[in-house]
Formats: C-alpha cells, structure tokens, sequence
C-alpha cells in the first residue's frame, strides 16, 4: 500500500502523510459483526489512572475478528478487504459456502475473490489456517496461538510474521517478529502468509491532533515536571533527572525485570530477543 503526501497547507500538513486506501473495496462494515464498545481513559473499576496519557479519541466500533479460524472444511470466499479503526492491519470479510460471514486478518496479497480454507489437511496458500503440524518449514505464518484452540495472539500486526524453523516431537520452533526463538506446540493453529499493510510503519502523524483521534493524550516528561509530581522533576533549566529514568513513583523504568517470578512460558523460549540480556525468570 503507497504512502500519500500532500501539498504543505499548514505546519501540521508539511510533515504529515497518510495510507493511500485505494486497495479497500468496502467502507460499511458488517452489521452483523460489528458491537459497540465503551472506552475506559485509561481508568480501571475504581476510576482511579492506571493507564496513564490515554482518553478521548474518535468513536468507533469493534470488528469481531475470527482469530480462532476454527471452521474447518468449509471454504470461504473473499468478499471485501476493509479497513479496522481498531488495529493497523487490514481485516478481510470472509463468505463462507454454508452462508456464514467472518472477519479474519488480511494477508500479505489476499484479494477479492481468493479461496481461503481451515483445516489440518488443506494446502498451504496464503490465507489459509491449519495446525503448525502440517505447515511446511520454512514458511512464514501470522495469528499463531500459543495454546491449542484459545486463538492467535502472536504475530498480529501489519506487515509481521513468524518463521516456522523446525518442528521437535510435540512441538513446532518459531523465529518470533522479534527474533526470539520460541517453542510452540504442534496443534496450535496459524495462518499462511504475512499480515498485509506492512507500510502502515512509514506513516508519519505530523501532528499531536491525529494522535489525539486515536485517543492518545500528551505524554509529559519526568523532567519537565515539578519535584512535587515526578522524582526526576525541578532544578534550574533542562537538567538529566538526576538518578535513573523511572516512574512518578519510583519505579525503575528501564533494564528491569518486568516478569513475575519463574514464569512458566520461559520454559518454550530457547533464544531471547536480546541475547545475554534476561527479562526475569533465569
């Protein structure tokens, strides 16, 4: 997908570009698989912050994706590509033989028309869903799952995929997007091909009101702020903080260890994104 410029309005416009959605076919999503959902700001049951510089936005409806592509046997035909205001890939509506109509993630040159299938014997074409089992090696793959039948969590983004490298007894090893080789079992499911819109990282927002449509609110810096609302705040004039980066209370914000404890899925990492660095765990 090219990336668009337009001629330089205003200060916001010189610097900004945008997706060219001329290769989406359908502007109106599916009533029937779309629902409203209810925006938090960053708040949790209390009304307390716990997720700060988040609020406002654009309102929008959710897509229901089918992550799980569980309709095994029953062929589908591409109807629609359509844009998701909820993710920065590209959804594909899908109109399977028996009438039923689904979302799922559109593939790196998945077009209207194209024949897409799930099953654990189905041929390895792009858009199509099977077990890591009877994909060849080799092949890259997205919306891979971690566990048998819970849905793809991995490899959801535009323009990212995983490399199926070898298969071990009841396990599959991936070359995650990150470069972490990880272990995953044989009877998780994913799908063929890479996830489209991979120009979707060369977008340049130009300006902090098209972040703020996104629900994005300013991020204010430690140092910017008062001693009295962030530890590396006040002095006189720009300083460095004065201690390690870290949060408004005290927490380290950099070369932490963020996971709890032994966490049981560091048993199915065999190579870490940033090799001789751990993450907690080992």
């Amino acid at each position: 997908m090219p990336i668009k410029v337009y001629k330089p309005t205003s200060a916001g416009r010189r610097n900004a570009s945008v997706l060219d959605f001329s290769h989406l076919t359908k502007k109106r999503p599916e009533k029937s698989l779309v629902e409203r959902i209810s925006r938090k700001g960053g708040r949790n049951h209390h009304g307390h912050i716990t997720s700060r510089f988040r609020g406002g936005g654009a309102r929008k409806l959710y897509r229901i994706v089918d992550f799980k592509r569980n309709k095994d046997g029953v062929p589908g035909k591409v109807a629609a590509l359509e844009y998701d205001p909820n993710r920065n890939a590209d959804i594909a509506l899908i109109h399977y033989a028996d009438g039923e109509k689904r979302y799922i993630l559109a593939a790196k040159g998945l077009a209207v028309g194209a024949r897409v299938i799930s099953g654990e014997r189905v041929e390895p074409d792009v858009g199509n869903a099977m077990p890591l089992s009877a994909i060849p090696l080799g092949l890259q793959v997205h919306n891979v799952e971690l566990q048998p039948g819970k849905g793809g969590q991995i490899a959801r983004s535009a323009g990212i995929s995983a490399q199926l490298m070898a298969r071990d007894g009841d396990y599959a090893v991936l070359v995650m997007p990150s470069g972490e080789l990880r272990k995953v079992h044989v009877r998780c499911r994913a799908t063929v091909g890479e996830v489209g819109n991979a120009d979707y990282q060369n977008v340049r927002w130009g300006k902090a009101g098209r972040l703020r449509h996104k629900g994005r609110r300013p991020h204010n810096r430690g140092t910017s702020m008062n001693p009295v609302a962030h530890p590396m705040g006040g002095g006189e004039g720009r300083t460095g903080g004065g201690r390690h980066p870290c949060s408004p209370w005290g927490k380290p914000a950099k070369g932490g260890k963020s996971r709890r404890g032994k966490a049981r899925s560091n048993q199915f990492i065999l190579r870490r994104r940033k090799p001789g660095k751990h993450s907690g765990g080992k």
